[in-house]
């Protein structure tokens, strides 16, 4: 078990409303793929969640998804999530960062990794992604992200 943070407190300065962008690029670093996002925060108030995110995406050509993202908290501070297409956990790790790790639920060899850096101001977010397959780096993804709300 990696260090954790008791309760996640850095949760609430992540809640609220986020926009940015997503660059991927692949293991030599060409840009394959580029898109907005708009990210919401919250705790929900039925209590299904100890936090659910839901994430737009939004790309030059009008296409849309959106995934929703609900976790638990656990004993030990690590906040569990397991959707239709994911299964993973997260953590923190100081008082500015967040460590995730998760997998595709129809991809066995597939694993990522996600460092969140949140600004001292509490208003900037950068993520990166480090796509592995057969252990192998395949893919990253840099985020920027501001809070808008």
């Amino acid at each position: 078990m990696r260090a954790a943070i008791q309760g996640m407190p850095i949760i609430g300065a992540h809640l609220g409303e986020w926009r940015g962008e997503y660059v991927h690029v692949d293991a030599e670093g060409n840009i394959v793929d580029r898109h907005a996002s708009h990210l919401y925060c919250r705790v929900p108030e039925d209590g299904s969640y100890d936090i659910l995110q839901t994430n737009t995406y939004t790309w030059a050509d009008g296409r849309e998804e959106s995934f929703d993202f609900g976790g638990r908290l656990d004993a030990d501070g690590v906040c569990h999530f397991d959707t239709a297409r994911i299964r993973g956990e997260m953590s923190q790790v100081d008082e500015q960062t967040i460590v995730l790790t998760w997998s595709y639920k129809d991809d066995p060899d597939n694993y990522l990794y996600e460092l969140i850096q949140l600004s001292r101001d509490g208003r900037h977010k950068c993520r990166t992604w480090h796509w592995m397959d057969g252990d192998r780096l395949v893919k990253r993804t840099i985020i920027s992200e501001t809070k808008v709300g």
